[in-house]
């Protein structure tokens, strides 16, 4: 698969958020974004899986310019700012809910995914009594239980204890191995530099791409 970000800007009223960006991700490679809060890295996320249109420019996904269309993007996942599941069923009630969505997959690798994670002493817990890490992580597995071309990942290692963000860097690194387009950002400019192929920085609408 390849995406194509060709020449698009984003404006909330009169707020220009990204302009004039470009951008192509392909299969088999991590992409990481840094920079600050507030620096666009999440507007340009939320419209590769199209939440938000461009207010100019286009998103093409193998040609085709989907999000335009009012689409939303092909066989995409994503985990944007704070993962939301249903407070009073347990997390794999969560993920059971959210894979009967598309019935892509059964409880088999539900389950698989969650032990990748770290997750199956837990699985029968309450959400709302799991902690930050352990939302942050069951956020992770809704990204790649059902085996998505594109995974986008929003800050994931908020909150997850360093061993785990080890782990989760190997299971990344994995998935890229099968061909998947990974998509990171953070803020931390370390946990980038370890995993991407390729690096873009976002600076007051701005972006450039970085050399390793």
């Amino acid at each position: 698969m390849k995406i194509e970000v060709k020449n698009v800007s984003k404006k909330f009223k009169n707020n220009t958020v990204l302009s004039d960006i470009n951008m192509v991700f392909e299969s088999g490679h991590i992409y990481g974004f840094i920079g600050r809060n507030g620096s666009g890295k999440s507007v340009l996320l939320k419209m590769l899986c199209g939440f938000y249109h461009p207010t100019s420019g286009e998103i093409l996904f193998d040609n085709d310019n989907i999000i335009g269309n009012g689409k939303m993007a092909p066989n995409t996942r994503a985990l944007i700012e704070t993962p939301s599941f249903l407070p009073n069923i347990t997390g794999y009630e969560n993920l059971v809910l959210l894979a009967s969505i598309q019935k892509r997959i059964g409880k088999h690798e539900i389950l698989d995914t969650m032990d990748r994670l770290g997750l199956t002493e837990v699985k029968n817990k309450p959400y709302h009594t799991y902690s930050l890490g352990m939302k942050q992580k069951l956020g992770i597995v809704q990204v790649l239980m059902e085996n998505p071309d594109v995974m986008i990942l929003d800050e994931p290692f908020n909150g997850v204890e360093e061993i785990t963000v080890s782990d989760i860097k190997d299971i990344l690194l994995e998935e890229k191995t099968k061909g998947k387009i990974i998509i990171i950002s953070s803020h931390i400019r370390e946990d980038i530099e370890s995993l991407a192929d390729f690096i873009y920085v976002f600076d007051g609408g701005n972006v450039r791409a970085k050399k390793k």
